[in-house]
């Protein structure tokens, strides 16, 4: 395997555009956060995205809306997502980041990764690592025949289960190897979840599977909404800390 593309995080300041762009506003799955470029920075050899409560009006707002983006007066959080989406995408290889995670109450932090081409879940969705409610997930996602929704191949492990207090402390490493056999995902070496590919050919009569394709890398510090949780006790600012990303390719 060769590096075929990095990122260190080695200059402080903010994300190198030329590897990163932002996503702005309220995104997906009714998450609390509006996102910012302003919460994402580089400093001591680390990317830190930030999540902070900060109260600044909607601009999107709609008065009598019930679309939930827009019939939200105030904002109340913001975070930062990066993604290499139309800069950077590959087909196979070993995608691998190391990094430390918040762990609290409503926070996901999310490395994952969805393809370049074909509408959400058709061009597939890859999650290297995810974090809510007290779990760390690793998920494969393609379509159905119904427009808008996935079949999941959803596997997780509590944080309680590595039975080690300083867990959430410490620095870890996510991985993804994906050839045109089989995706499977790690952290530290163990293996969280395993899909063969002969299996994840979209059921909408295309007979197209997404993991044939180039997929993209997302990395996003969501909150609360759909899956995130509770954040009323939860202290602000929260950072989730890399160290790097990396994707390597066979020569």
């Amino acid at each position: 395997m060769k590096l075929v593309w990095s990122d260190e995080f080695d200059k402080d300041g903010a994300p190198d555009p030329k590897n990163w762009g932002f996503e702005t506003g309220y995104a997906r799955n009714e998450e609390d956060q509006w996102y910012q470029s302003d919460n994402a920075m580089v400093k001591d050899g680390l990317l830190v995205i930030e999540a902070k409560r900060e109260q600044k009006p909607n601009p999107t707002y709609k008065e009598g809306s019930t679309e939930w983006r827009t019939k939200r007066k105030n904002i109340e959080f913001t975070s930062s997502s990066l993604s290499t989406n139309n800069l950077h995408s590959w087909t196979y290889g070993r995608f691998e980041m190391r990094a430390r995670i918040p762990v609290d109450s409503g926070l996901w932090p999310a490395f994952w990764t969805v393809g370049q081409t074909g509408e959400w879940p058709k061009g597939g969705e890859i999650d290297i690592m995810e974090f809510y409610r007290g779990k760390v997930l690793a998920n494969i996602a393609w379509g159905t025949d119904r427009r808008w929704n996935a079949k999941w191949n959803s596997k997780s492990k509590a944080v309680a289960d590595w039975n080690d207090p300083q867990w959430a402390q410490k620095f870890h490493v996510w991985a993804m190897d994906w050839d045109a056999e089989k995706i499977t995902l790690s952290v530290d070496g163990e293996v969280l979840n395993t899909q063969l590919l002969k299996d994840t050919v979209n059921s909408d009569g295309t007979g197209i599977n997404p993991f044939n394709s180039p997929q993209f890398i997302i990395l996003n510090l969501a909150l609360g909404g759909q899956n995130g949780g509770d954040l009323s006790k939860t202290t602000f600012p929260q950072k989730y800390e890399v160290d790097y990303v990396r994707v390597y390719q066979k020569g």
